[in-house]
C-alpha cells in the first residue's frame, strides 16, 4: 500500500479492547506499517474523520448516518453484535419501567449507544427519562441519575463484575429482543473524496482490515492474551483471558445482508424520533 515510504492512509481506531482484535491482526500481517494509525475514541475519530485529519476510520452508526453526504461506508467489516455485546449497557438501580421521569445520565464518548438507550427506554421500554450528556464515570454518572449508559472497556468490566445494587442491561441483547435484528454500533467509513481519488487504497485497507479479522478469529488465544496485556496499561484494571475470549466470541465485525437490513432498521427508526435525518445507508461498491 505504501509509496516511497509514505504511509497510504490515514486510519482510525477505536481505542477500546473491542478493537484490539483487529490491532492484532493488522500487526501480525504487517499491514500497520502501511497505514497512520490514530487511536481515539468513536467521537474523537468521527470528529477527526470530518475535519479531513483521517482518511478511514470506524464511527459510530449514528455519525455516519448523519454525514453520509460527507463519507462512504466501507463494505464488509463493522462492529456489532447478533445479542448481547457486553459491552454497551444501560446500567441502573432498579427495572428499566422504574426510570419515568428519572435522570439517565448519557456517554459523551459514543452517539450510538446513547441514541439506541434512548431509542429503547421510550419506544421499547415505554418509559420517558430526562437524559444528561457527562463524561463517562460510573460512579459519577450515578451520583446524580438513577441509570447511567455506558460504553467500551468499562462497559465489559462492568459485565464481568457487576457492582451490588446494580442491574446491567445489555443494549444489543435489548435490540435484539426487540427487533429480532443483530445491532450494527459502529461501521468503517471513507471521506467521500479520499475515495474518489484513491480508490485503490480505500480497497488495500478493506482487505487489509477483512484480513485482520480473519486472521483474529483464527488465533483466539493470542488476541485474548494481547488484549489482556493491553488492559492491564488502562487505570481500570485488568481484564483476564476468559473474559476476553467470551467478549470476541460475541462481537461481530461483519458487515452482510442481516447487518444492513439492521442499519436500515436503526436509520428509520431514529429518522423518525428525529434522531437523523438519513433512512438509508448504502455501501460503496467492493
Amino acid at each position: 500500500m505504501r509509496a516511497c515510504g509514505t504511509p497510504a492512509a490515514r486510519l482510525g481506531d477505536i481505542s477500546f479492547l473491542n478493537c484490539a482484535p483487529i490491532r492484532w491482526g493488522l500487526a501480525d500481517s504487517g499491514a500497520v506499517r502501511d497505514v497512520d494509525l490514530f487511536s481515539a475514541t468513536p467521537e474523537r475519530l468521527a470528529a477527526e474523520l470530518l475535519s479531513g485529519g483521517l482518511d478511514i476510520s470506524p464511527i459510530s452508526l449514528v455519525r455516519y448516518l448523519r454525514h453520509t453526504e460527507d463519507l462512504c461506508l466501507l463494505p464488509g467489516i463493522a462492529i456489532g453484535s447478533d445479542g448481547p455485546v457486553r459491552s454497551c449497557h444501560i446500567v441502573s438501580r432498579g427495572p428499566l419501567e422504574d426510570l419515568d421521569g428519572r435522570v439517565v445520565a448519557l456517554s459523551e464518548a459514543s452517539r450510538s449507544t446513547a441514541a439506541l438507550a434512548r431509542m429503547l427506554l421510550e419506544d421499547a421500554v415505554g418509559v420517558r427519562p430526562a437524559y444528561r450528556t457527562v463524561r463517562q464515570d460510573l460512579d459519577g454518572m450515578l451520583r446524580t441519575a438513577q441509570a447511567a449508559v455506558v460504553i467500551g472497556d468499562d462497559a465489559l468490566r462492568l459485565h464481568a463484575d457487576v457492582p451490588h445494587g446494580l442491574t446491567v442491561h445489555d443494549t444489543g441483547a435489548l435490540w435484539r429482543d426487540w427487533t429480532g435484528l443483530p445491532m450494527v454500533f459502529a461501521v468503517w467509513a471513507v471521506r467521500r473524496e479520499f475515495a474518489q481519488t484513491r480508490p485503490e487504497v480505500v480497497r488495500d485497507v478493506r482487505a487489509a482490515l477483512t484480513d485482520a479479522v480473519g486472521r483474529a478469529r483464527t488465533h483466539p488465544m493470542e488476541v485474548a492474551a494481547a488484549a489482556a496485556r493491553e488492559s492491564r496499561e488502562g487505570r481500570a484494571g485488568a481484564l483476564e483471558v476468559p473474559v476476553l475470549l467470551d467478549y470476541y466470541r460475541a462481537l461481530d465485525y461483519s458487515l452482510g445482508e442481516r447487518q444492513l437490513a439492521a442499519i436500515q432498521e436503526f436509520a428509520e427508526r431514529a429518522a423518525a424520533r428525529d434522531e437523523t435525518s438519513v433512512p438509508m445507508a448504502v455501501p460503496m461498491s467492493a
